[in-house]
């Protein structure tokens, strides 16, 4: 049972007189009766939790409760802060603000000292250390109409360049591989879309409002079908660039190829992107195998050269 759920429930519990199981059940995609055993749980740490059935009712923290501040361990309160302290130095916004001061509320003074080393031990900062300098306002810009269900209206560039102007329904923010994404309904598709914010442009907010679709969720994960498109490739790399490489495949794919050069297995799949990646590496990198491969990579560096001969 993870413990953020259990506090994250707890705090909506003492900031609403009462919710029902269903409501916190789809906040957190979990089943009603996970969320029953989690209520249990509660309970059985000292926090009463008052049930009623029947239209209107729900769960409620019986009235005049106050929180004792030794319901936390000192691990738990550290965990909690570096997650808001990280997701704050992202997302601004009075809620983080908020979240944070009531977590901080909860460290008796004696352990203030030792939870904050903990807390500091770990540091997540998922800015970029460069980068399109539009993604900040964007997200507040997003996240307000994510609140009102306000429609957005921007200017998409897709793939090979295209822009297109898109009205969307905004559902979810989306950070992945260190990217930000908008996952809406849009109007021109008349279907689900994950929008990556780097590309997005002009971004307002409508007047209009709209009224909340049943939810499709983004699908985030193809390890699965990346694996079926994946190849692995030779590559002859220099020592300069191996801290670069390593950011696409483990250190045990590299083999020594005398003292300034290693031999790489590359996880490669046949598109723009992955020749791009490899041409990144400039004169420091070689494909060596399969030989088709090889000679798209030497068509492409001519195509280079002889436009800059021109």
């Amino acid at each position: 049972m993870k413990i953020d759920r259990l506090v994250s429930m707890i705090m909506i519990l003492l900031d609403k007189k009462r919710i029902g199981a269903q409501e916190l059940a789809d906040m957190f995609e979990v089943s009603p009766r996970t969320i029953y055993r989690d209520i249990d749980t509660i309970n059985m740490a000292g926090i009463p939790v008052h049930s009623t059935s029947g239209v209107g009712g729900g769960f409620e923290i019986m009235r005049n409760y106050k929180l004792d501040k030794k319901f936390f361990s000192t691990a738990d309160l550290s965990a909690l802060l570096m997650g808001l302290s990280s997701l704050s130095n992202t997302v601004q916004g009075d809620e983080l603000v908020n979240a944070l001061a009531k977590v901080k509320s909860f460290i008796p003074a004696d352990k203030a000292k030792d939870i904050e080393l903990k807390a500091n031990q770990i540091h997540i900062d998922l800015s970029p250390w460069m980068g399109n300098r539009n993604i900040q306002p964007y997200l507040e810009i997003i996240k307000t109409a994510l609140q009102e269900s306000r429609l957005l209206t921007f200017q998409y560039s897709a793939h090979h360049g295209n822009k297109t102007a898109r009205i969307v329904e905004p559902y979810q923010l989306v950070l992945k591989n260190s990217h930000w994404y908008l996952q809406g309904y849009c109007h021109m598709r008349s279907d689900y879309r994950l929008f990556k914010l780097s590309r997005i442009s002009n971004i307002q907010i409508k007047d209009e409002s709209f009224i909340p679709r049943d939810y499709q969720k983004p699908i985030l994960e193809f390890e699965d079908i990346l694996e079926t498109m994946e190849t692995k490739i030779k590559i002859r790399i220099h020592r300069a660039v191996m801290d670069r490489v390593l950011d696409y495949c483990a250190y045990e794919e590299f083999a020594p190829d005398g003292d300034e050069y290693y031999i790489v297995d590359f996880p490669f799949i046949e598109n723009d992107y992955y020749f791009d990646v490899l041409l990144s590496f400039g004169n420091k990198c070689e494909c060596l195998e399969p030989l088709y491969i090889r000679k798209e990579m030497k068509r492409r560096i001519h195509d280079i050269a002889v436009m800059y001969e021109n």
